[in-house]
């Protein structure tokens, strides 16, 4: 990077909606431009870190709090941050901007539809079977983010194209050089 801080992109949405595939997108884009930078999933930390939460709002704010330090932490050491977690409440995505330095908020918008459509792993049908409780979108809320920095409708965009309009926005604000943002516009196909 040129002489500027690190910075964390948080990724919040629905299960499906495309957060870790566009996240995906973008680490191997850093990656090939030898870019420090680190992917932090909820699912991997919810196995490790995390596994003694459930999904209780308390126990979701205080797996968050434990991902938003590790975050931190790895920023404040230069490295690129790429964090996928749905983070459903605005409350807690406040949370998040006041404790993250160099937070940026990646809204990834798609309707519960086509979230459902792409539930590879079955977790929205065992959700409408009553297998799963607490399940975000369906009987736990989601709060639509009110002031995130990016806004990516992933039934209408490529993942690529998704991960095109975050890497113009870094470049906009100077935390990449254009060089270091190499996908070419694209807009139509959904993730």
């Amino acid at each position: 990077m040129v002489n500027q801080p690190s910075f964390v992109l948080w990724f919040t949405g629905l299960s499906g909606s495309g957060k870790t595939t566009i996240a995906n997108e973008l680490y191997t884009c850093f990656k090939n431009r030898h870019l420090p930078c680190h992917r932090l999933d909820g699912d991997h930390l919810r196995r490790t870190l995390c596994k003694d939460l459930g999904f209780s709002k308390a126990d979701r704010t205080a797996n968050l709090e434990r991902a938003a330090f590790v975050a931190n932490l790895l920023s404040q050491h230069g490295i690129v941050v790429l964090a996928t977690f749905i983070t459903p409440y605005e409350i807690q995505r406040r949370m998040l901007r006041k404790t993250i330095d160099h937070y940026i908020e990646i809204y990834v918008n798609a309707p519960l539809s086509v979230c459902e459509a792409r539930d590879v792993k079955g977790l929205y049908k065992k959700a409408r079977e009553k297998k799963i409780s607490h399940f975000t979108g369906l009987s736990d809320d989601f709060d639509v983010p009110v002031s995130s920095d990016i806004e990516l409708k992933t039934d209408r965009m490529s993942a690529k194209a998704c991960a095109n309009a975050v890497l113009q926005y870094l470049c906009g604000r100077q935390l990449i050089t254009p060089d270091q943002a190499p996908f070419k516009n694209e807009s139509t196909s959904s993730v």
